[in-house]
């Protein structure tokens, strides 16, 4: 895993700007600890960042290709691709020649071979960037539902800027700074819009597509989308293809020559990926998988029940580890910790703008610190991610009275986190416009069958909406909390093939025995133990620590004292000047409220951006 930038301008020499090159590249270092170089051209200039994950020696980038001689193409590339060993043998039968293991160099010669359209022969998650010299155009890649970043800023004259992460396009002078009102309506809403961005002239690119930029303009190809398709197999076949889809890609995902591990909750999703990778691992003889879980100081001693943390992890934790024999690490956060300003700094500094439908920021902290302990042992892990949203793992599924006509399900809830203090401009930019246009977009491109029953449609629009939007931003914060500490997180239920077989199981197969995730408990009920197999579904857990709430509220009185900082103009002034005169009344402000407007402050001032509202 790694982090990429570059830029492409035809009007141009850019071997006279190595040291912008040279900035773009160095923003995405801690996505890539282990090495760093620039290749620059006249039209062309890449840089990378290099985690080593495979072929440590040989996987240097970027990465060029040449013929008599001369660079024909060069490629800058973050991820992994999965299947590059059968590509690999496939390419050397059709005469090309491999000078290193990696997979980096598979995806540039299958595009020598192929054509653009080679992206529709990997399995994995990437986001990169290829240089036809012979042709000057850019080809810029991102994986078929997200998993690895990209954003790019078109220039004038048919150029762009690009990177893994904003803050490298932010490092070139050309790039604006600007978050205007349609920004703020991406950022508030909660709905993360397919190519769309922040910061103005700044979208990313969209998973499943290809941007090819030349000097006759840019163009933009989708080569992958969920499709409905009849689902032919009976129930017992499709528990059974659900296994073997799973067990293929756990013994994919588990290569890598440096430590691997797993991140275990004591939940279905995780428990699942561990036990599949303790057996993989057995098979190819590797030793045992390693688990992290992560608990906090007196959390166990002072847990009370409430609706989305129904159960402890740490009780189910023990008894997957004993069942399935794994080399288990319990990491404590310190409540301390949490409070620590520069652990914040880091945070938002990895993020960039805050995620603000995936809980509270003390969640983006407590992330940031378990990936930090695991980084100090492992540095690839796997997770859980995505099974909620493939196989219906969410209430909104099974009751969708919970949500509000006409929005994505999960938007009341959102709206409801944070309606005081960003309240006023929030209506300003019209958030709820946004989210009811966003939904109006995405119900029109839920695929269907003919003949659907009505519950059907609902489920499979509420899977299609979870796939394609909610799981993508659950997704955007893993990948940039786990990679500012160079730790690759890889998430198996992500794989385009089980994605492409479950979002077209019937809805009855996926509840069929009354339960959620039906299909996902069958296809592994001989691997776990049974308490973890019912266990109902728990969120991440979040510190109860009073003494963190104090911290943000006296962080938040602070700011707001000062009266210049540049989140003020988003606040609503009857809320600060109240908080002004009477600090106490932080308090009656929701923890979500405080840390997203002391992390959007950060960020604004961090990154000199500018609001235009």
């Amino acid at each position: 895993m790694c982090g990429i930038a570059g830029w492409v301008d035809f009007e141009r020499d850019l071997r006279q700007d190595v040291a912008v090159v040279e900035a773009m590249t160095e923003t995405m270092a801690l996505r890539g600890p282990d090495a760093g170089d620039v290749w620059i051209s006249p039209h062309a200039a890449f840089g990378h960042r290099r985690l080593s994950v495979i072929d440590l020696e040989g996987g240097r980038q970027p990465m060029l290709v040449e013929e008599d001689g001369e660079v024909i193409a060069s490629l800058t590339y973050s991820g992994e691709v999965y299947n590059f060993r059968e590509l690999r043998e496939e390419l050397a039968l059709k005469g090309h020649r491999f000078r290193t293991r990696s997979d980096t160099e598979v995806v540039l010669h299958a595009y020598l071979e192929w054509g653009d359209r080679f992206v529709e022969r990997l399995n994995g998650m990437f986001a990169f960037a290829i240089w036809d010299v012979r042709t000057e155009q850019l080809l810029l890649v991102r994986d078929r539902v997200g998993i690895k970043p990209l954003y790019y800023h078109p220039l004038p004259g048919g150029g762009v800027l690009f990177g893994s992460e904003p803050k490298a396009i932010l490092a070139n002078p050309l790039a604006g700074r600007t978050v205007d009102a349609e920004g703020l309506r991406e950022l508030f809403a909660g709905v993360k819009a397919p190519g769309a961005g922040v910061i103005k002239g700044m979208p990313e690119l969209a998973p499943g597509h290809v941007l090819t930029v030349g000097r006759t303009g840019h163009s933009l190809r989708r080569y992958w989308q969920l499709e409905a398709h009849d689902h032919e197999d009976d129930l017992p076949t499709t528990i059974r293809t659900v296994r073997e889809l799973l067990e293929d890609i756990v013994s994919r995902q588990i290569v890598s020559d440096v430590p691997l591990c797993t991140m275990l909750s004591g939940g279905l999703d995780s428990s699942t990926l561990t036990a599949l990778a303790a057996i993989a691992k057995r098979q190819d003889g590797s030793g045992k998988v390693r688990s992290f879980d992560v608990d906090f100081a007196g959390y166990l001693d002072n847990f009370e029940p409430d609706l989305t943390h129904p159960t402890p992890d740490s009780p189910y934790v023990r008894q997957v580890v004993e069942h399935v024999g794994a080399d288990h690490s319990h990491i404590v956060l310190g409540n301390a910790e949490m409070t620590e300003a520069e652990i914040r700094r880091k945070v938002v500094h990895a993020m960039d703008w805050p995620v603000l439908i995936a809980g509270p920021g003390s969640m983006d902290i407590s992330l940031y610190l378990l990936f930090r302990a695991i980084r100090g042992q492992s540095t690839v892990a796997i997770t859980g991610e995505s099974a909620d949203e493939l196989f219906g793992g969410y209430p909104w599924f099974h009751h969708p009275e919970y949500g509000q006509p006409g929005t994505l399900p999960w938007s009341l809830a959102h709206n409801l986190g944070m309606p005081t203090l960003f309240g006023p401009v929030a209506t300003r930019v019209d958030v709820r416009g946004h989210q009811a246009d966003q939904y109006r977009q995405a119900a029109a491109m839920v695929p269907r069958l003919p003949g659907e029953s009505s519950r059907e449609k609902q489920f499979r629009a509420c899977t299609y909406f979870f796939l394609t939007r909610f799981m993508r931003t659950l997704l955007d914060r893993k990948d940039r909390l786990s990679m500012a500490l160079g730790l690759e997180v890889r998430v198996p239920f992500c794989d385009h093939r089980l994605q492409e077989y479950v979002f077209n199981a019937p809805q009855a197969f996926k509840t069929f025995d009354g339960q959620w995730k039906s299909l996902l408990r069958a296809a592994v009920k001989d691997l776990l133990p049974d308490s973890v197999l019912s266990r109902p579904k728990t969120g991440y857990p979040i510190s109860n620590d009073v003494a963190y709430d104090t911290y943000v509220q006296e962080q938040f009185g602070k700011m707001i004292a000062v009266g210049e900082a540049p989140v003020m103009p988003l606040l609503n002034p009857t809320v600060v000047e109240h908080v002004r005169r009477d600090p106490t009344a932080a308090g009656q402000l929701t923890r979500i409220e405080i840390d997203n407007a002391l992390h959007i402050n950060e960020w604004l001032s961090a990154y000199r951006l500018e609001l235009d509202i």
